[in-house]
Parts: C-alpha cells; sequence; structure tokens
C-alpha cells in the first residue's frame, strides 16, 4: 500500500488501532518524522523510571486526538517510532544495577580500587550507548528522515548532538528545571546532569539557550558566566519577576528567539513543566512552564524563519499507579513532531 493509500483510507476521528505511535498507519518508509526511543537511565540520581518512558508513551499515545489547529492535516506527513530496541533495554538494566552499587558505596565512604573499576564500566556502557545513538540518528538522517529522540534520562541525546554536528553549525534550546552543566555528575562522564557540559564540548555547538532554569549549582553558574555569552540563561525567577513586573510571555519568547542562531536544536527535559504535569520525573522541582507556555515557545520559534534540525523529549517516567506524565509527554511529542515537520515544509 502507498502512502497516499494509507492516507486515503485511514480515519483520523476514529479509536487507534495496532500498536504504532498515535495509532498512526505509517511505516519508518513512509514516514517524514521518525522518534528514535531510547530507553536509558543509568545514571538518574534521584528516582528511577525514566527508561519506561518511550514504551509508556506509546500506549499512552492511541489516546491523542489528531486534529492540530496551527499545523493542518499534520498527521498526513507520517510520524512512526522506531521499535525499542531490547539491547539498549538489557543492558540500561544491567549498567543501572551497577551504578546503584557504586552509589551505594560511595555513600558510605566505601571507594576503592572495585569501585573505581566499575566506574571505569559504567562509563563505558555509556559512551556506547552514545555511540549507539550517533549511528542510529546518522541512519535515519541520510535516509532523509527528522528524527526526534525520546529518552530515557537527558544523557541520551549526546550522539544525536555529535551526529548534527557532522553537518550543521547549530544552537540549541533546551527547555529545563536544571542547568546540566556538571562535569561528570557523580564521577559519571556521560550523566544526565552533564548533557549540556558535555554538548559545549561539541564545536559546532555555537549557542546554548537555557530557558526555566530553577535548580542549579555554583559550578554551573560559573560555567555560564565563563561561556562569554556561549550560554544564556533565561533562570525561572528571573522570568517570572519580569513577568510580574509587565513583562509578556511573548516578549521573552521573542527575546529568547533571538539569541538562538539560524539552525536550531530543541532540547526537551520534561521536568521544565511545573511538577504538577510530571510528578513522576526523575528530578522534579517546584516552579516552571505550564505545557501551553512551553508549546508557544515551540510555535514562535517555528515562525521565526530559523531552522530546526532536530528535537528531544526526556526524562517522562510513567507513575507507578496511572498514565498521567506519559498522557502528558504523548501530547507533548506530537505537537512537537507537527511543528517539526511545519517548520520543515512537509506539512501545514
Amino acid at each position: 500500500m502507498t502512502k497516499q493509500e494509507k492516507i486515503d483510507s485511514f480515519d483520523p476521528n476514529g479509536p487507534a488501532s495496532g500498536n504504532r505511535i498515535f495509532g498512526l498507519p505509517f511505516s519508518q518508509k513512509d514516514a517524514e518524522i521518525v522518534i528514535l526511543p531510547v530507553p536509558w537511565e543509568v545514571t538518574v540520581s534521584y528516582d528511577a523510571g525514566t527508561a519506561l518512558g518511550p514504551e509508556a508513551i506509546l500506549e499512552a499515545s492511541k489516546q491523542v486526538d489528531l486534529y492540530d489547529p496551527f499545523v493542518k492535516d499534520a498527521w498526513k506527513m507520517g510520524i512512526y517510532m522506531a521499535k525499542l530496541d531490547p539491547k539498549v533495554i538489557e543492558k540500561n538494566r544491567k549498567y543501572r544495577d551497577k551504578a546503584v552499587a557504586y552509589l551505594s558505596a560511595v555513600e558510605v565512604g566505601h571507594e576503592d580500587e572495585t569501585t573505581d573499576e566499575l566506574l571505569a564500566k559504567i562509563n563505558k556502557s555509556c559512551k556506547k550507548m552514545v555511540n549507539w545513538v550517533q549511528e542510529r540518528t546518522t541512519e535515519l538522517m541520510n535516509e532523509g528522515k527528522r528524527v526526534i529522540l525520546l529518552g530515557g534520562d537527558h544523557s541520551t541525546p549526546l550522539g544525536y548532538l555529535e551526529a548534527l554536528a557532522k553537518e550543521h553549525e547549530f544552537g540549541i534550546l533546551q527547555i529545563d528545571a536544571h542547568a546540566d552543566l556538571r562535569n561528570a555528575y557523580e564521577g559519571f562522564t556521560y550523566s544526565h546532569a552533564s548533557i549540556m557540559f558535555n554538548a559545549l564540548k561539541i564545536d559546532n555547538v555555537k549557542k546554548l539557550v537555557q530557558v526555566g532554569i530553577r535548580d542549579y549549582c555554583e559550578e554551573e553558574v560559573e560555567v555560564i558566566e565563563a561561556s562569554e555569552g556561549r550560554v544564556k540563561t533565561y533562570f525561572d525567577r528571573d522570568l517570572k519577576h519580569q513577568q510580574y513586573a509587565g513583562a509578556t510571555w511573548k516578549q521573552q519568547v521573542d527575546d529568547i528567539i533571538s539569541q538562538l542562531p539560524q539552525k536550531v536544536y530543541v532540547s526537551f527535559d520534561i521536568d521544565g513543566l511545573d511538577p504538577k504535569l510530571c510528578p513522576h520525573t526523575g528530578t522534579p522541582v517546584a516552579g516552571g512552564f505550564e505545557s501551553e507556555e512551553v508549546m508557544y515557545l515551540f510555535e514562535r520559534l517555528s515562525e521565526s524563519g530559523k531552522t530546526i534540525i532536530g528535537m528531544d523529549l526526556n526524562e517522562v517516567a510513567p507513575g507507578p499507579h496511572d498514565e498521567w506524565d506519559a498522557n502528558v509527554g504523548a501530547r507533548l511529542l506530537y505537537r512537537m513532531a507537527n511543528l517539526f515537520g511545519k517548520n520543515a515544509g512537509v506539512v501545514g
């Protein structure tokens, strides 16, 4: 069946069927947007569960209505989620257990040659994950696909950034509660708390614009201040205080977008939202955005004349008794995909 035949025979108003993302009928071959799931959370430092995010979002996506008033007939461009890789799932389980053992030993002061060896093995496994992501995203981009990486914890996009940097100079728009600028947090070179520190090692990442940051340490402030403008941080407190004094979100959004270069990668840690929307995320922090505030920023970016070259959504962790976090994540993922497609001119 051709893509057009799939579109003609599909009812976007009917209930979802099958086990494909959003109930859509497309394959990887005929989809414009491919979602790459990376169920990895080896280095999480608070609550676990984000490795279950991709599967939970896939299930919750069947409840998402496909009409998007901002992007006409968005679903027709084709969105496909690649299958979860059982090898990644197994390696995550194995090395997450090792990371827990390592952290437990460190907490009680039992560091020795054994813990050093254990840390080295964990860092090696995480490096392999980074390489795997780089290889998979490169393959997909070579097929002409626009890729959205779906974590997992926030360490997962580094390989994607490295893949993009082979072809582009770009900036990163980061929505997050945390600055993620720590150097090898807890000894983990590829910690979720070090993703942007590691991203800044990539020469072709020309600018990092952080939005909503509200939990950070002195070390990270020093990185920001020493960056000579390469890192621009919009702290949650400052944004809100400006609004209390009369600034509008539109004015702030326009300023945020003006800080970005022509090509932009969007990195969305869901804990950038108010934790009532993501209560089970790994490291929730009071404050943050409503979902529509973030989507307004993404919509303005998509219409700004700048080019979106990649996206990720991370740190969605399903709750033990409900799918609320996955429900929110699935809806955000759909709208992000639609905006990616609209910005690229393949829909809307």
